[in-house]
């Protein structure tokens, strides 16, 4: 990577983030005046709904990310455009090749910025804040940490370490406490709700005495909690907002099941295809500023963004309803829009070129 690559990368970088930092505190906004309406429901306060939307943010940039660029990359090229820089470049013999290389790169590194946001960041900070609404809400003893969710159920606590949509339960730990002395820890591999009632799967039950601690393992048993489906339903975010791995293990579970994971396997590729569709924004981009050099200004370019990604956005929902509705598939679903996208632009770029 020269000199100019760097230069034309930190202009994509910068623009996006100048987008981001104008559409997060939006996003915000509308978020709590939401949450506005559900204040005074027993302690849901105003600096809990301010927590709950913060939390929720990773989530909603996650998913605007790809308009953030397109935006991004028309602003900070853009104002190459506007000092006569990127035609300074072509004079130079700069080939436009050349150009969409370095913004591409810049597009690289927001690309993994992204993944790590959706993977790793907006999971677990919208299970939080729906754990931490639902509690304050309905005065249930919830908890979301790292170890997974922590209830407590009259004298018994209870550890659950995954969640799953459908409220399956796998990596489930219960604890009964005898004032402050521990009288039994269980363990099962996984629990599911049938005819009214939890049923726990291989389990393994320590119960401590003073005798010592006898412990038992069973296949299968019945489990009486005051934990609802609809209780842990909540707590459980939009196939969206999983990561890419909870999804492909979701999956499968319908798969072996014989569920319906339609809604899963389209969420599933649309963040695989995330990275390449955020490439695809940039590379929208570059004709549209070669073609209007200086004749236009920021305003104008970023009219034109906002109006490609709602376009974008139309098209793709389009592809995710089809898929849905008529079988088609996902994969075709999620890689269709950018593809149709960057080949338009592709032909644009020739005619500018």
């Amino acid at each position: 990577m020269n000199r100019l690559d760097r230069y034309l990368a930190r202009a994509v970088i910068l623009g996006t983030l100048a987008t981001l930092a104008v559409l997060l505190p939006l996003l915000a906004f509308f978020l709590l005046a939401d949450e506005l309406n559900k204040l005074g429901t027993e302690g849901y306060g105003f600096k809990d709904a301010l927590w709950f939307v913060t939390l929720s943010l990773p989530r909603y940039a996650y998913q605007v990310f790809p308009i953030a660029t397109l935006i991004g990359a028309l602003v900070g090229l853009g104002q190459l455009a506007a000092g006569s820089e990127l035609v300074a470049m072509r004079a130079a013999g700069v080939s436009i090749g050349r150009i969409v290389l370095g913004a591409m790169l810049g597009g690289a590194l927001l690309a993994a910025g992204a993944v790590v946001l959706g993977e790793v960041v907006a999971p677990p900070a919208e299970q939080r804040a729906l754990a931490l609404r639902q509690m304050l809400q309905t005065g249930d003893d919830l908890s979301m940490t790292a170890a997974g969710l922590w209830a407590r159920d009259g004298d018994t606590f209870v550890n659950i370490r995954e969640l799953s949509p459908g409220a399956g339960l796998r990596g489930i730990s219960i604890y009964r406490v005898e004032g402050t002395a521990l009288r039994s820890a269980t363990h099962a591999q996984s629990a599911v709700y049938q005819d009214g009632g939890w049923v726990l799967r291989d389990i393994e039950r320590s119960i401590i005495s003073r005798d010592g601690v006898q412990v038992e393992r069973v296949p299968e048993a019945g489990w009486s909690s005051l934990l609802r489906p609809s209780l842990l339903k909540v707590i459980v975010v939009e196939p969206q907002a999983l990561s890419v791995w909870g999804l492909y293990r979701y999956i499968r579970f319908m798969g072996r099941s014989g569920q319906d994971a339609g809604r899963y396997e389209v969420a599933f590729w649309g963040k695989l295809v995330q990275p390449l569709l955020i490439l695809a924004m940039i590379f929208v981009a570059i004709p549209v500023l070669l073609g209007s050099a200086r004749t236009s200004g920021t305003g104008i370019k970023v009219f034109v963004g906002i109006v490609i990604g709602i376009a974008f956005y139309l098209v793709s929902r389009s592809f995710a309803f089809l898929s849905l509705l008529y079988g088609m598939s996902p994969a075709v679903a999620a890689l269709a829009p950018p593809l149709l996208f960057a080949g338009a632009a592709l032909l644009l770029l020739r005619r500018v070129g």
